[in-house]
């Protein structure tokens, strides 16, 4: 890692999925006008890859081979989510990598520590000038244990069920919030319990519970967390 990489600034956002990690971070790097790691995208492209070249979900080694030549492509703009189109193999696939059955890959992958090992100097390579806000599960803990500012975001699993099954209805996709809120739960316990890395908050973390609260509002609290240690762009 170069100097201007280790002196970069970086602020993670980490929590379980359906907080809004995502939003928020796509919105504070804009207004900061630094670069963004959507690290779970890498993920689930891993559980992608791996289903589409046959490679079992349980087979650490294949995977962890798969995720270190990981052939994937982040391009800046192009109406993509997160202001980034993502495309594997030359193929555009940032709508692939969004449905419930590829989170659900993402996170059983996630779990291996060779898949995470694989994919750890990846993501540390997005930290460039002049800095980098990072959304996933572990990226104060981590990838980035020496970022100044570190958010954990939290809400109720069936808050968060309920703002899937809004989403995916309005994608005209028919899904039983039930089943969501049973999926959620699972993922959370996977996640929080793996060996590797678990999902767990930074001992510096600010912990911020969205349950109650808007977008706007959750980013108007990080931005008053963020205002001592950074200056937003005109």
């Amino acid at each position: 890692m170069g100097t201007g990489e280790q002196q970069a600034p970086v602020i993670t956002i980490d929590g379980p999925s359906g907080v809004g990690k995502g939003t928020i971070a796509q919105l504070l790097a804009r207004e900061l006008g630094w670069h963004m790691l959507d690290s779970g995208a890498l993920y689930r492209l891993v559980a992608l890859g791996a289903a589409r070249q046959g490679i079992p979900l349980d087979d650490e080694t294949a995977l962890a081979d798969y995720a270190a030549r990981l052939p994937v492509e982040f391009r800046a703009g192009e109406g993509a989510t997160h202001g980034l189109a993502i495309y594997l193999d030359g193929e555009a696939v940032g709508d692939a990598i969004r449905t419930e059955e590829c989170g659900a890959g993402a996170s059983r992958v996630a779990a291996l520590p060779g898949v995470r090992a694989a994919l750890l100097a990846r993501q540390r390579a997005f930290r460039r000038p002049p800095g980098l806000v990072a959304d996933g599960r572990d990226m104060g803990t981590t990838v980035f244990p020496d970022a100044p500012l570190k958010i954990f975001l939290t809400a109720s699993a069936e808050e968060r069920a309920r703002r899937r099954y809004k989403q995916l209805k309005e994608k005209g996709i028919d899904v039983s919030l039930a089943a969501l809120l049973e999926e959620i739960t699972e993922r959370d316990t996977r996640d929080s319990q793996r060996s590797a890395s678990p999902l767990v908050p930074a001992d510096d973390a600010l912990r911020i519970d969205t349950t109650s609260m808007t977008i706007d509002e959750v980013l108007q609290t990080v931005k008053q967390a963020a205002a001592p240690l950074f200056a937003p762009r005109d």
